[in-house]
């Protein structure tokens, strides 16, 4: 326990004994790979740099987690088309102009307003604001593949 500190909001900081950096906090759900499997450790690093680690609350697992590069970037390309999806909702919406549209609008589309502004029943969400979302989107997840490429 000598080589963990307490550091700021009861976040742990321990130091490798291989090498004395850093270590990454992975999660509870994290089965290290034997010390000699470079290719195991290689990805895990691949997983870590794009924000996927092993954390959960402990019911049911951390979620799925591509075991490879070719998974993850299968994952993340998938996602991508997702969200290139939800830019089409956007682009194709047509913005309501009465409060009868807006009512029936909330009504039909609530789970896509809702994902842009909590505060969707009280204000009229615009396409523009849609699509600046997923664009945002699109743009994270490009970064992440670009780490991984």
């Amino acid at each position: 326990m000598g080589d963990i500190k307490k550091g700021e909001a009861s976040v742990f900081e321990a130091k490798c004994p291989e090498c004395a950096q850093l270590m990454a906090n992975m999660g509870l759900d994290f089965e290290s790979p034997k010390k000699d499997d470079v290719k195991k450790w290689e990805h895990l690093k691949s997983l870590y740099s794009v924000g996927i680690t092993f954390h959960s609350c402990g019911c049911s697992g951390p979620g799925y987690i591509p075991n490879s590069k070719e998974k993850l970037i299968e994952y993340f390309e998938e996602m991508k088309k997702t969200y290139l999806k939800n830019m089409d909702f956007w682009r194709n919406r047509i913005e309501p102009s009465t409060k009868k549209e807006k009512e029936r609008d909330t009504n039909k589309n609530w789970s896509e307003l809702a994902r842009i502004s909590s505060n969707y029943k009280k204000e009229v969400v615009t396409n523009q604001e849609g699509l600046e979302y997923w664009h945002e989107q699109v743009k994270k997840i490009e970064e992440k593949l670009s780490l991984i490429k």
